[in-house]
């Protein structure tokens, strides 16, 4: 076993690693060696279609969308999902609900989005927030929060009750123990939780897609879905998107890859 394990671990690697490769090194082809060559590998390599993408496509105002709204709806998230979820972890509610409130939360989050996007359009339209950060804001927050709830209670649920009272003895109120006690102790749950929300809102391409309809609003997937015509399909200007659409999430991932590391080596006592 041990033989075929290196082996494993370099097939798994290429098959991860392969589309991404390949994606990088389409986007910096011509059309010619996409369409008509079809080189394994760009024999005159230019960045056209990177310049293309934000000359003539706007994709920088698909990009900033995109990394605003997402921050914003996840920050929110954030902030509402883990009181709620402190909420429900530490007190007791009428009827043993906050057995069952998490997971009722969450089928929110288990519904396909096509199942309420009609009546979650009507509900933006009304509100006058169409094609708005706002209402695309609203509408992922909402979703969000299902699921911070979930996955933070049972990180709270693991912290010791008793650090908080010994905090609240020495004349901590009960918010104070919650920010200088529980919350460090549940930064891996919270950076965890963050990661997936992140991941799931910068790439949420039907909500976008209905409630935009001008690059003021509309997000990366959505820009990238406009390289799509009816009769060619600009395959360069894709996989540009595709590489500069990654970014953002990469560069997240390496700013909260050490927090999350650390996060899980500490402890209550020192």
């Amino acid at each position: 076993m041990k033989r075929l394990r290196y082996p494993a671990l370099v097939l798994a690697a290429f098959v991860a690693l392969a589309p991404l490769v390949w994606m990088i090194e389409t986007s910096i082809k011509p059309n010619r060696e996409i369409t008509q060559d079809g080189t394994l590998y760009p024999h005159t390599p230019t960045l056209e279609n990177y310049r293309n993408l934000f000359s003539q496509h706007d994709f920088g105002s698909y990009l900033t969308n995109s990394v605003g709204i997402t921050a914003f709806s996840v920050l929110i998230s954030l902030v509402l999902g883990t009181l709620a979820a402190y909420s429900i972890a530490r007190y007791r509610l009428p009827l043993e609900m906050q057995r069952h409130i998490g997971v009722g939360l969450l089928t929110l989050r288990i519904l396909p989005p096509i199942v309420i996007i009609v009546p979650a359009f009507l509900i933006v339209e009304r509100l006058h927030l169409l094609n708005s950060w706002i209402g695309l804001i609203v509408i992922y927050s909402a979703f969000n929060v299902s699921f911070v709830v979930w996955m933070m209670e049972s990180f709270f649920r693991e912290i010791p009750v008793d650090l908080e009272e010994a905090a609240m003895v020495d004349g901590d109120s009960r918010f104070t123990a919650f920010r200088r006690i529980v919350l460090p102790l549940a930064r891996p749950g919270l950076v965890a939780t963050a990661i997936f929300a992140v991941i799931v809102t910068y790439n949420e391409f039907l909500f976008a897609l209905v409630l935009t309809s001008t690059p003021d609003a509309e997000t990366m997937p959505v820009g990238a879905a406009t390289l799509i015509g009816r009769i060619s399909v600009d395959w360069g200007g894709m996989s540009a998107a595709g590489v500069v659409g990654a970014v953002p999430i990469v560069l997240f991932a390496l700013l909260v890859q050490r927090h999350l590391v650390r996060g899980l080596t500490m402890g209550a006592v020192k």
